[in-house]
């Protein structure tokens, strides 16, 4: 339903853009979640294994740093939501189709956008489809590893101790029967279990949080700037998950809910942000500068409380993996293996054996190198700065281009001071990540 020829640019008009063409009307989607289900999806996809890390990272920026800049990374990150999915339906619009996908639409902007820029075009596609499939790859990695080593610490208590890759190799054909479901539908209950593991997981760990606070007046309301390159490094890591995000607003039943000022998106983020900010402020009071890269490292190993926690944030890990795979998978079979495949009778079964690759592939990665956190931020880092903050305020200066940026061009200058936050964002999450694995490698790291 596209331009048949993609090297020609297509030149806006704002006739085109007022059309009366509505592409929310006109989307098709197999299986949709409504809108229940897609607020579990987007907290299950928000919230992931770094909100445990929060507290380390306010020990990093102090408890008044803490709040005011995770609130403002949170805000940013909202914002860059909104303007990058706006672009994409004024898009849509200009083209007259139901939805194009996250990397499409940079083609497409850069080719209406600035003369300088559109020579970029032709290779935007698959630097977009790299960054995601490769970022939320990564993510599947770390979560073997954290899945295995949560289940080692309950077997070395109570059975037999046994070394982390063994209990890799136990979780392939379970991460490949829940990686098996092909569609955000037939995940959404599963999301739905998840959200209640995971709150009820963060009510016990704040029971422990809450047990004997020492004196607020004991913890730094601010620290030293060296130390808030990490701060950034792990609230960025943690808030963003743009390719899942986008992936379930694309199977919503009604996508405008989406986006409203009420609407999905923003209350979504509201709870994460307030999780975010209320275990990381209260897990630094509780455990100071001891405050570990996850806070079910400070708490009680021998209490059964504290073991059930650690079966929790196992089993919402688990349900994590098949969403954050769903990006890769969707991406590398959906948009390139699939057109390959003549024979239409054997697609599901292909498309099962490719998922059951990328399972196995997550896997060698996780045996190689077990402990994939540090080497993932490094690439973490710098892809959701790429992915979250430049690539959106990008499009829209394309994709605005035309129309103009509104007076003074102040839409401009604000998608030019998120340019330079993203890029300033990337070099420092690279520095961090390089350092922390200079340190580990050389047994320095605390």
């Amino acid at each position: 339903m596209q331009n048949d020829n993609k090297n020609d640019s297509v030149v806006p008009t704002t006739k085109a853009i007022i059309d009366d063409y509505d592409p929310h009307m006109h989307r098709k989607v197999k299986n949709p979640t409504n809108n229940w289900q897609t607020f579990a999806h987007f907290l299950k996809a928000s919230v992931g294994t770094g909100v445990l890390a929060m507290p380390s990272a306010f020990a990093h920026a102090g408890y008044v740093n803490g709040l005011i800049l995770t609130a403002v990374i949170g805000l940013l990150a909202l914002y860059c939501l909104h303007i990058l999915i706006n672009s994409m339906y004024i898009l849509c619009k200009r083209q007259r189709v139901p939805y194009i996908s996250f990397s499409e639409s940079m083609r497409l902007g850069l080719q209406e956008g600035p003369p300088m820029l559109r020579c970029l075009a032709p290779i935007a596609a698959p630097f977009v489809d790299g960054f995601l499939a490769f970022y939320h790859f990564g993510i599947c990695c770390v979560y073997v590893v954290f899945i295995a080593e949560s289940i080692k610490q309950l077997v070395d208590e109570y059975l037999v101790v046994l070394d982390v890759r063994l209990h890799m190799c136990f979780l392939i054909i379970p991460l490949m029967l829940i990686f098996s479901i092909r569609n955000l539908k037939l995940l959404a209950p599963f999301s739905s279990a998840a959200n209640l593991l995971l709150f009820v997981g963060f009510g016990i760990v704040l029971y422990y949080i809450f047990e004997n606070l020492p004196p607020l007046s004991e913890r730094n309301a601010f620290v030293h700037y060296s130390k808030l390159p990490t701060f950034f490094g792990t609230v960025l890591f943690a808030l963003e998950a743009v390719g899942v995000i986008l992936a379930i607003e694309e199977n919503m039943a009604t996508p405008r809910a989406y986006v409203q000022p009420c609407g999905i998106m923003n209350w979504g983020m509201t709870v994460v942000l307030s999780l975010y900010i209320f275990l990381g402020f209260f897990g630094y009071w509780k455990y100071g500068e001891a405050a570990l890269g996850s806070v079910t490292l400070n708490i009680p190993e021998t209490e059964v409380l504290a073991q059930v926690v650690k079966i929790f944030f196992a089993v919402t890990t688990y349900i994590s993996y098949a969403l954050q795979g769903y990006v890769t998978a969707h991406i590398l079979w959906g948009q390139y293996l699939s057109k390959r495949i003549a024979n239409t009778k054997k697609h599901t079964f292909y498309e099962l054996c490719f998922r059951a690759l990328i399972v196995l592939l997550t896997f060698g990665c996780a045996v190689a190198i077990p402990d994939l956190s540090l080497f993932l931020s490094l690439v973490g880092s710098f892809c959701l700065s790429v992915l979250g903050l430049i690539f959106p305020a990008l499009l829209q200066i394309c994709v605005q281009y035309a129309t103009g940026y509104g007076p003074c061009g102040i839409r401009l200058i604000v998608n030019l001071l998120l340019l330079l936050f993203g890029i300033f964002g990337g070099v420092v999450g690279t520095y961090v990540s390089i350092v922390d694995i200079i340190n580990s490698l050389s047994g320095k790291l605390a």
